[in-house]
């Protein structure tokens, strides 16, 4: 295991999602972190997370070679985990190409860029071109580089198992789009402690995929859902033909039930490849669903916390 103390580690996209989490385990292993954004002030509230003086944060744009280049300037490692859905091509693909070139000229020991299962410089969607083409970057300007695909990655403040446990709080009939489609639900935990894991010499020049220990379909999590939060909506599956109009017809509109560039990534299952390496290659054991949405899906519960109180 790489000793982390003391190094100064550059994450980009640090205070996102998965950010605070990597962050979190960065500071627990002695490590000085920087944590670049576009805008550091939203990630400030990481800084009593570490020591004084261990925490560090700078304004980055990766559409910016030249803010990149002064964000990882003096680093011993760099992390990326700057996503979006709205200028893929821009963040997942030209900025990746920025972030790669701009540490290898720097000289520094090791890069970690976390990419998604579905990249693929041929896929239908431009989600998955644009993750595709960042990975292809990454190859050609830093070799040594370490990617890792996640599957779907839920924990407290996701926006996939939280955004659907609100429909189910609020909707007495939930329609379910793309009912076959399969998951792998990763835990935010794992993939943090998976990108640290990944500074180390053994993962470099490799891909991972990450996923959990359940494979499911959109249908089953959505039940499974439910059935967590002590909801019992009537879910109505939505013809693909249906799903693809919606998706065509309305994914321009704010608030769009589906954009249609979704509906084309959900035409493949978000699973881990059976010839890939994944968590078990890190030495890390995926959390289950089960074993750690409680804590937080309680909220959507009827009475939250004093369900059982309230039914008695």
């Amino acid at each position: 295991m790489r000793n982390l103390d003391g190094q100064l580690i550059t994450v980009l996209g640090g205070g996102g999602f998965i950010g605070r989490y990597v962050v979190q385990k960065l500071l627990a292993r002695g490590a000085r972190v920087r944590i670049a954004e576009r805008e550091p002030r939203k990630a400030v509230f990481l800084k009593p997370l570490g020591g004084l003086g261990q925490t560090q944060f700078v304004a980055a744009d990766v559409r910016d070679a030249a803010s990149v280049a002064r964000a990882i300037q003096g680093s011993d490692a760099v992390i990326n985990l700057v996503g979006s859905f709205d200028d893929m091509a821009a963040v997942h693909a030209e900025g990746v190409g920025h972030i790669a070139k701009t540490a290898a000229a720097a000289g520094i020991a090791a890069l970690v860029h976390v990419s998604a299962i579905g990249a693929d410089r041929d896929a239908a969607s431009a989600y998955g071109r644009s993750k595709g083409d960042g990975e292809a970057l990454v190859r050609a300007a830093f070799p040594a580089a370490a990617i890792l695909r996640p599957s779907i990655v839920f924990g407290r403040e996701d926006r996939f198992i939280n955004r659907f446990a609100g429909m189910i709080r609020m909707l007495p009939v939930v329609p379910v789009i793309a009912p076959g489609a399969k998951f792998q639900p990763v835990h935010v935990a794992d993939v943090a402690d998976a990108v640290v894991a990944a500074l180390d010499a053994g993962a470099a020049g490799r891909t991972f995929e990450l996923g959990g220990p359940q494979v499911l379909t959109m249908a089953e999590l959505q039940r499974w859902i439910a059935e967590a939060t002590a909801r019992s909506p009537l879910f109505v599956e939505v013809p693909d033909a249906v799903a693809a109009a919606l998706a065509s017809g309305f994914g321009w509109a704010p608030g769009a039930p589906i954009t249609k560039d979704q509906w084309l990534m959900l035409q493949h299952d978000n699973v881990v490849a059976a010839d890939a390496a994944g968590l078990g290659d890190l030495g890390i054991v995926p959390a289950s669903l089960a074993s750690v949405a409680d804590g937080w899906l309680v909220q959507y519960r009827r009475n939250g916390r004093f369900a059982e109180l309230a039914a008695r």
